[in-house]
């Protein structure tokens, strides 16, 4: 133990000494880089041994390990000192462009009009409400300034408002560990009621009473939400009923309130099967009644309109969904009928109830469509998107007798728009356009496209580009490439700000539209799972080479980038084909997969078997060993690498990314960078605060550019 803190402290004294004004490779010699002892611990299954030298790091409370990520930071902060300058150039830049002084867009919901604005100088949201009109007096609900004063970390959870308009059961989380808890604010005096619920997930829904309300609590170890309470206004925590305990421990479950707030509904689900339980909202006593009993592989959601509820459901080999009713009184699924078929290619992600009219949230060939039909079946018609690719969603809709949709659009090159669209009208009405300030910023700047790769198996899969038109495409220009992969997330091709401090600078940005994702559809995402997993990693790889080849970029000037899940397919791409990569970027990577699934108490682990495998089974096992990036890495060489991860992150826990770095540093054969920052104060999500995560944005940027000698 006395060596290892040896080799920690001799890191920190030679990260500290680095000079400002020396590159990055002068920094390299003269900085020795942070050595995690090594200290084998044995793990078998199904007769297979592995070795994992550095499964000591998994332990937040041990000195020696905070110490080792300490000095990794010491060492990144070393490493990229000769980049300060420019880390806050960029930071500015980024801040500079982000209006200080916002106001959210105005909904309106049960008499009064809610909206979240930001002030200049502040970091954090306040929350406010007009009665009747919008030139009503301002109530503050929440300045979540004064609430992070002196708090290194601030979230403020759901906020769900009372049926009398008097009260606001709120949530907070000051550790990033996602454990909020609840409590109750009455808006009329401003008194903060004694009642505080903890460990929960941050939601809560009141019944029509206003005085119950039902939560979920997560379990304290591996933090899957696991049981629904009832808490009685003004009862301490302990005389909260469990109403019900999810007991499967593959399921999460959670409650709220239909748009109609008729019901009160609990959800169960896995990644392949949902359940649902109703209860009137005005009998919050009463027992919940089961709608459709879980069924594997029977994925559901439930809406309610009238005397009927609307299920999107994949049953009858449905598998890009179908929409059907039932009424209130019969809801199980031989009494399901058909409102809208099931079609091959066209993927029904969500619906939005109004009085009058229903409508679809609709994929088809990777873009989004809104789909408008009147109750009284006279109207059924598509909105109008003329893009080659871009962004279009359902926007904040909690009022139900409105006939005002409300919902957004933007693309890579036009920034955010909300629109209100009158549905009886047709008439739209842009409510905001966000703005991009600094003066330099014009649409017209900017060019994107949608492009096919051809992977190795012929299928086709799509990339979004966008770049400034200045850049020049001749092989030789820096492309960061990202993408997602996993749990059917779709990453839609939408607009960033932040990311012009990229494109201005001569990047192309390329989003791969990889398997494992919904983009093409529900099988698009079967495609790139449990046993066909690799499907995702090749892809991405197929995507790469094909932008070479087209001359989009070169392996000298091509990037990766991926967080969480992404971070895996990142891990895997690089010790699949290191070598078509300049730099990667790889946050809260989850790379250690064989160990943290076969350990249950892990948070998510027992969720995400139907998504990656049980490795308790042998087929899963093997097959997922074969690629989990930390039991693939080899000596050979890599590319020049940032790592970054937070201490209190609740869903890829710290120690995957920090024991992916230290073995690498053992094996790579390579002289390139490699670097571990740890946010010692945040999570999954990263810094809070409106403008600090920015910080660690600066940071990666500045690696990318530092790689392409770009300084300014």
């Amino acid at each position: 133990m006395k060596n290892s803190l040896i080799i920690i402290s001799l890191s920190f004294i030679f990260a500290v000494s680095c000079k400002k004004d020396k590159s990055i490779s002068q920094q390299m010699i003269e900085a020795k880089t942070p050595t995690a002892p090594k200290k084998p611990k044995q793990l078998m299954i199904h007769d297979d041994v592995r070795i994992d030298n550095y499964y000591w790091l998994n332990d937040r409370e041990n000195n020696d390990v905070i110490d080792y990520l300490n000095a990794e930071n010491d060492y990144t902060k070393c490493m990229m000192k000769h980049t300060e300058a420019f880390q806050k150039v960029l930071f500015e830049e980024m801040k500079g462009r982000i209006k200080e002084d916002d106001t959210t867009v105005p909904y309106k919901l049960n008499g009064y009009w809610y909206l979240t604005r930001y002030e200049k100088g502040k970091d954090y949201p306040i929350y406010v409400r007009k009665k009747g009109t919008l030139k009503a007096p301002e109530e503050i609900l929440f300045d979540c300034n004064a609430m992070a004063k002196d708090l290194a970390y601030f979230n403020l959870g759901g906020i769900s408002i009372s049926p009398d308009n008097t009260m606001a059961a709120f949530s907070t989380d000051v550790v990033s560990r996602r454990q909020y808890v609840i409590q109750i604010k009455n808006l009329i005096t401003g008194e903060i009621y004694p009642d505080k619920i903890t460990n929960t997930t941050g939601s809560a829904t009141w019944a029509n009473d206003n005085r119950t309300l039902f939560y979920s609590r997560k379990d304290e170890i591996t933090l899957r939400s696991f049981k629904i309470y009832k808490h009685i206004l003004n009862t301490i925590e302990d005389k909260d009923l469990v109403v019900y305990h999810e007991e499967d421990e593959t399921y999460n479950t959670f409650v709220y309130k239909t748009k109609s707030r008729k019901y009160i509904v609990i959800g169960s689900s896995s990644t392949l099967t949902t359940e649902y339980r109703f209860l009137n909202a005005n009998t919050p006593h009463e027992e919940f009644k089961v709608f459709q009993k879980r069924t594997k592989e029977l994925d559901y959601s439930i809406s309610h309109y009238d005397d009927s509820f609307y299920i999107i459901a994949n049953c009858d080999d449905a598998t890009n969904f179908k929409l059907l009713k039932t009424s209130e009184l019969h809801t199980e699924i031989e009494h399901w009928q058909e409102v809208l078929p099931h079609r091959e290619a066209v993927l029904i992600e969500d619906i939005e109830i109004f009085k009058n009219y229903l409508v679809v949230n609709e994929r088809e060939n990777g873009l989004n469509r809104l789909r408008i039909i009147s109750w009284k079946g006279k109207e059924d018609y598509y909105l109008p998107f003329n893009s080659e690719t871009y962004t279009a969603y359902i926007g904040n809709n909690p009022d139900f007798d409105s006939d005002m949709l409300r919902y957004g659009f933007n693309s890579l090159t036009s920034p955010s728009t909300v629109i209100d669209y009158n549905l009886k009208t047709k008439q739209s009405d842009i409510k905001k356009e966000q703005q991009v300030l600094g003066g330099k910023f014009k649409k017209e700047n900017y060019e994107s496209k949608r492009v096919w790769a051809t992977a190795r198996d012929g299928v086709k899969i799509p990339i979004s580009l966008v770049y400034n038109r200045g850049t020049k495409l001749n092989g030789q220009t820096p492309l960061l490439q990202y993408a997602y992969g996993s749990y059917g997330s779709t990453i839609d091709p939408s607009f960033s700000s932040i990311r012009l401090s990229l494109l201005d600078r001569g990047f192309i940005y390329a989003i791969a539209h990889i398997r494992g994702g919904e983009y093409l559809g529900r099988e698009w995402y079967e495609n790139g799972k449990l046993l066909i997993k690799k499907n995702t990693f090749n892809d991405f790889i197929d995507c790469s080479k094909y932008l070479i080849e087209q001359k989009y970029t070169s392996a000298k000037h091509l990037y990766a980038y991926g967080g969480s899940a992404g971070g895996l397919l990142i891990g895997v791409v690089i010790n699949m084909n290191p070598e078509l990569y300049n730099g990667v970027l790889a946050a809260v990577p989850f790379v250690d997969v064989v160990t943290t699934m076969l350990d249950d108490s892990i948070p998510l682990t027992t969720g995400e078997y139907d998504e990656w495998g049980n490795p308790n089974e042998e087929e899963f096992y093997h097959y997922m060993k074969s690629y989990s990036p930390y039991d693939n890495v080899e000596a050979k060489d890599y590319p020049n690498m940032l790592v970054t991860t937070g201490l209190h992150d609740s869903q890829v826990q710290y120690w995957e990314p920090a024991k992916w770095v230290a073995k690498l540093r053992e094996l790579k054969t390579d002289s390139n960078i490699l670097l571990l920052h740890t946010d010692m104060d945040s999570g999954h999500g990263g810094a809070s605060g409106r403008f600090e995560s920015l910080k660690e944005v600066a940071l990666e940027y500045a690696f990318l550019l530092d790689l392409e000698g770009i300084h300014n």
